[in-house]
Order: C-alpha cells, then sequence, then structure tokens
C-alpha cells in the first residue's frame, strides 16, 4: 500500500484531513510518526507557497508522498489579517483561544464582519509538486464564541448563510462543508487515480 504522510504537527487537523481522505487506498502517516522532530518553516507570502514547502521538503526528507495544507483567514474589516498567520495570529506559542481572543478583540464595535477561510492542500513527491487543490468557505467574524466543538477559530467563524459557527457542528457537518473540506473533496478523485496508477 502508498505511503502518504501528512505534513502537519497538529494533531486536530491530522484527524480532520485523514477523516477527509477516508476514500484513499493508503496508509496514512503523520509526520511526528516517520520524521520525528523535523520542521519546515512556513515563510512563504501566500498560503499556497505555505503548503508546497511543506509538502515538496518533507517529501525529500521521508522519501515519500507528502500533502500538506495551509489555511488563512481573511477577515476584510482587518485589510484580510490574520491571512496566512492565523495558527500565531496572537504571538508565537499562543493558544487557539488567544488567536480568538485577538480576532474578538479588534473586531470589538465593528460593523463590517466579513471573512473567509482558505484551505489549499498540495501533494508533492521528492522530485517536485505534483497537484494542488483550493477550497474557500465565506462567512463573518461573531461577536462572541458560539459552540464547543472543532479547534481553531471555529466557534467565532459563522458559516455562510448557515447562522452557525464550525463549533456548533457536529464533526460531519463541519467536514461537509468546511474550506478544508471543500479543498480535499476537490482533490479526493485526483488522489485516488493517481496513487492507482503509481
Amino acid at each position: 500500500m502508498t505511503r502518504l504522510v501528512l505534513a502537519t504537527h497538529n494533531p486536530d487537523k491530522f484527524k480532520e484531513i485523514r477523516y477527509l481522505l477516508h476514500g484513499l487506498e493508503a496508509e496514512i502517516l503523520s509526520v511526528d510518526e516517520v520524521l520525528p522532530g523535523f520542521d519546515v518553516t512556513e515563510d512563504g507570502e501566500s498560503i499556497l507557497v505555505n503548503a508546497a514547502k511543506k509538502a515538496l521538503e518533507t517529501a525529500k526528507a521521508a522519501n515519500c508522498h507528502v500533502l500538506a495544507d495551509d489555511t488563512g483567514l481573511f477577515i476584510k474589516a482587518l485589510n484580510g489579517d490574520p491571512g496566512v498567520f492565523a495558527a500565531r495570529f496572537a504571538g508565537e506559542g499562543c493558544s487557539y483561544a488567544d488567536n480568538r481572543r485577538k480576532v474578538l478583540d479588534l473586531m470589538h464595535d465593528i460593523e463590517d464582519r466579513q471573512a473567509e477561510f482558505k484551505t489549499v492542500a498540495v501533494l508533492a513527491g521528492p522530485d517536485g509538486v505534483i497537484a494542488f487543490r483550493e477550497g474557500v468557505m465565506p462567512g463573518q467574524i461573531t461577536t462572541a464564541e458560539r459552540g464547543g466543538n472543532g479547534f481553531g477559530y471555529d466557534s467565532v467563524f459563522e458559516v455562510g448563510d448557515s447562522g452557525r459557527t464550525y463549533a456548533e457542528m457536529d464533526e460531519k457537518e463541519k467536514n461537509a462543508c468546511s474550506h478544508r473540506g471543500k479543498a480535499l473533496a476537490a482533490f479526493l478523485p485526483f488522489l485516488v487515480e493517481y496513487f492507482k496508477n503509481n
């Protein structure tokens, strides 16, 4: 069976991606299982650049196929911030709660709360990038945290016109509509065919 490494140290993201790839016939491993202590500096100016860098550098080090993704939260009233810095918006070593608190503080009393999540997923092998797909979910920033599920910004991001945050959805509902879910749903047919033929 083909080995596919997911280039993330985030256990929540690993669990979510593995679930979204449930139709793929591959041995799905985390980078921590294959390359303990290995890390890639995410210093790109876009989520595509960051995802491609993670995928390619990890594939070269692990000598196998690697799937990496990068996600950004782009808030209109904050001129697109936190953008590519979503995971570390409140500073290095910050928690999910720190990031949410900073967003809510910056958005205090702002009426236009439009935002969108974007994910780019990239497949690479040791010899180069093979393919990528993007997923986008528009929504808005809430005025307070709502819901107890999910992770990251899920409790402050109201999804589209659903009236609910990601954190107010169960795992299946979230994965059916999320930015990461869209990117991987678009990618899965390609991945299935690619691994069947390679």
